[in-house]
């Protein structure tokens, strides 16, 4: 029953005189949380120009509190075509628009919000064609689109995976082909990490920059693919994808990040159930806490790069350059990427009395601070973070129980009791975090990471997941 049925109806009859092919129905649409209505939708096709002029194919479901909420708007891809996911589609096609989000009667109407996706879809065309063996592979992932479309909830779609790469032993996909993303790559196959690397390129058209490279000079093991099945059963899915949007703001810029992760997550979820997610994407505090929260991975098997790269660098300084061997073992670099890092120690030398321990710990915090001055010299190029995650990638792929200090759910740890994650020396192997090593308790690490936890949970809470 729609509560504002004439209303609703004299929408409908502007859409239908505006475009004559969309063809009107009532099915009923299953939410995420199970709950179901029989609600009208509309399916059709709108017209973009993006050089050449395309049909693109939409269907949108009407709710009954129309027209004071938006309609729920999805693509509907035939055989023959992929989606490109991008800032206002996602991997199920699923359609986000300003428009959207800003929806508010009666200033908005459907009409407009058509005339708005049109324009949105030739800035940045949201489906392409296949050839016949490229659409023979999305067949599966259709299938999935579709039931969503239709109003099947994920949950029910998620037990069925594609089985087409069973024959992979150890197989890792890098999401992303920027430079990020081809540094993952060639880092993780120089150190001969997988039987298989796929480099998942989300770019539009046919590969190019980096990717076109890897294609043309044939790197052994290595596929490229804008298939998301091509990615099923990996033992590791890395993330380096960063939306390069118009953002004004900072916080404009981490929705954009979510808005694409949204689009992400789930396809790459639904084909390797069991991987761990190693996210790579900035900022990696969030990016991690929005993969888990969109993949509902258990939190051992969602991690961040977090200060992995400093602590390698803190450690090799210590025992290199200063020569301070003994305390390199037990050195970590922790809390969050950037400024807000924090030197730290997972165990302390016993001495004999209060004198000696204060001398001990001023000598370390003196060492400690000489390596922290030359850290910050060194930058976060695409390579050294490609080599990072290729370091975190050989922990787990092979199960080695070596400590990482990596972005983990830090809720509990340090009298936080917030879910953020941050970087702390954990123990890594296939199931991803095997254990949190505990931190040599010192007042001012400890009001770092609350101080650290307490500004991203901020930020969180004004996120749109």
């Amino acid at each position: 029953q729609y509560k504002f049925r004439d209303l609703t109806i004299e929408e409908l009859k502007n859409v239908s005189k505006t475009y004559p092919n969309f063809t009107f129905s009532m099915n009923t649409y299953t939410f995420k949380d199970g709950s179901q209505k029989d609600l009208l939708n509309f399916s059709g096709t709108v017209p973009v120009k993006y050089g050449n002029s395309y049909n693109i194919p939409i269907c949108l479901w009407i709710l009954d509190s129309h027209p004071f909420a938006p309609p729920i708007c999805f693509l509907k891809p035939t055989a023959n075509m992929s989606i490109a996911v991008g800032k206002h589609v996602d991997a199920r096609g699923r359609i986000y628009l300003p428009y959207l989000q800003n929806w508010s009667h009666p200033k908005s109407t459907l009409i407009g919000l058509i005339k708005e996706m049109i324009a949105k879809f030739e800035e940045e065309l949201p489906l392409y064609s296949l050839s016949s063996s490229d659409a023979a592979k999305q067949s599966e992932l259709l299938s999935y689109i579709a039931r969503i479309t239709e109003g099947e909830t994920d949950m029910k779609s998620r037990n069925k995976t594609g089985g087409r790469n069973e024959g992979c032993f150890n197989k890792i996909t890098v999401v992303g082909a920027g430079d990020l993303g081809i540094a993952c790559v060639l880092a993780v196959a120089a150190k001969d990490v997988a039987d298989k690397v796929v480099l998942l390129d989300l770019s539009e058209g046919a590969a190019k920059g980096g990717a076109m490279d890897l294609e043309m000079f044939a790197v052994p093991n290595v596929e490229i693919s804008k298939d998301f099945s091509a990615s099923a059963d990996s033992k590791v899915v890395v993330l380096t994808v960063n939306s390069l949007g118009n953002a004004q703001t900072y916080l404009d810029v981490i929705q954009s990040n979510v808005d694409l992760f949204r689009g992400i997550i789930p396809a790459v979820s639904h084909y390797s159930q069991n991987a761990v997610l190693l996210v790579a994407s900035h900022p990696v505090e969030v990016m991690t806490f929005v993969s888990w929260k969109l993949s509902s991975f258990p939190k051992s098997r969602v991690i961040g790069v977090g200060a992995n790269l400093d602590s390698e660098r803190f450690q090799y300084m210590l025992t290199n350059l200063l020569k301070a061997e003994v305390l390199a073992k037990d050195a970590w670099i922790v809390g969050e990427q950037g400024e807000d890092k924090v030197p730290s120690w997972t165990s302390c030398t016993v001495v004999a009395n209060q004198t000696e321990a204060m001398a001990a710990r001023n000598s370390r915090e003196k060492v400690a601070n000489r390596a922290m001055e030359v850290l910050k010299g060194k930058g976060q190029r695409s390579w050294s973070v490609g080599l990072s995650v290729a370091d975190l990638a050989d922990s787990i792929v092979k199960d080695k129980r070596k400590i990482h200090s990596v972005s983990t759910l830090a809720k509990g740890c340090c009298n936080i009791n917030s879910e953020v994650f941050l970087s702390l020396p954990c123990i890594l192997g296939t199931s991803g975090v095997v254990e949190m090593v505990k931190l040599e308790e010192d007042p001012l690490v400890q009001e770092k990471l609350q101080s650290s936890a307490g500004s991203i949970h901020d930020l969180q809470q004004q996120l749109k997941l």
